[in-house]
C-alpha cells in the first residue's frame, strides 16, 4: 500500500481546503482510512477516519462539524474536505491505512503527509 496525501496549503481563517489520500498501489482495498494532524511541537493526533464501505464516519471533537471525510473507492481514493479552517487546524495531516476502524492507536500503512498552514 502506498498512500500520498495531497491539496495542503496556505489559507486565511473561515477558509476552505481538500485534501486527497490516494493509492499508488491500488491496495487499499478493504481497509478503513484514518486522518491524522501533527502540528509543531505537538504529537500526532486522531482527526477522522472513514470506514471501507464509506457508510460510517467518526470525527475528533475538535474538527466536527468542519471536516468532511469521504471516499471514492473506484478511484482509490480519499477525501478530507475541511471548512471553517482555524489558525489552531495549522500542521502536516496525514493519511493511514487501519487494521481496525474506531482503534486509532493502531496503524497498518502511513502515508506520506501534506502541509496545512492557516493564517490569521
Amino acid at each position: 500500500v502506498q498512500l500520498q496525501a495531497s491539496g495542503g496549503g496556505l489559507v486565511q481563517a473561515g477558509g476552505s481546503l481538500r485534501l486527497s489520500c490516494a493509492d499508488s498501489g491500488r491496495t487499499f482495498i478493504g481497509y478503513p482510512i484514518g486522518w491524522f494532524r501533527q502540528a509543531p511541537g505537538k504529537e500526532r493526533e486522531f482527526v477522522a477516519a472513514i470506514t471501507w464501505s464509506g457508510d460510517n464516519t467518526e470525527y475528533a471533537d475538535s474538527v466536527k462539524g468542519r471536516f468532511t471525510t469521504s471516499r471514492d473507492n473506484a478511484k482509490t481514493t480519499v477525501y478530507l474536505q475541511m471548512n471553517g479552517l482555524e489558525s489552531e487546524d495549522t500542521a502536516i495531516y496525514y493519511c493511514a491505512a487501519l487494521p481496525v476502524y474506531g482503534d486509532y492507536r493502531r496503524v497498518a500503512y502511513w502515508g506520506q503527509g501534506t502541509q496545512v498552514t492557516v493564517s490569521r
